[in-house]
């Protein structure tokens, strides 16, 4: 099972989305700052979360709701 996630940092009212097979450890690894790239934005809390069979169908997920397409559809289905 892997997941698509959205992350919201409410200290920094950012947003970020990634990709998983282990949510719960790959949340630590965020909030701890081991990721480059959220480290700066921490805490981190869940926002959204979805579930796909395989690692093709997320990493397509996840890359469509980082396109700007995507963007628009979290604004309008997500309230982000």
């Amino acid at each position: 099972m892997h997941v698509v996630y959205i992350l919201f940092s409410i200290k920094f009212d950012r947003y970020y989305v990634g990709l998983s097979s282990d949510f719960g450890e790959r949340l630590k690894t965020h909030n701890s700052g081991r990721v480059t790239s959220t480290k700066a934005f921490k805490p981190w809390e869940l926002f959204h979360l979805e579930e796909f069979e395989t690692r093709i169908e997320a990493r397509t997920r996840e890359k469509y709701l980082k396109s700007a397409a995507g963007r628009k559809w979290r604004k309008n289905n997500l309230g982000m």
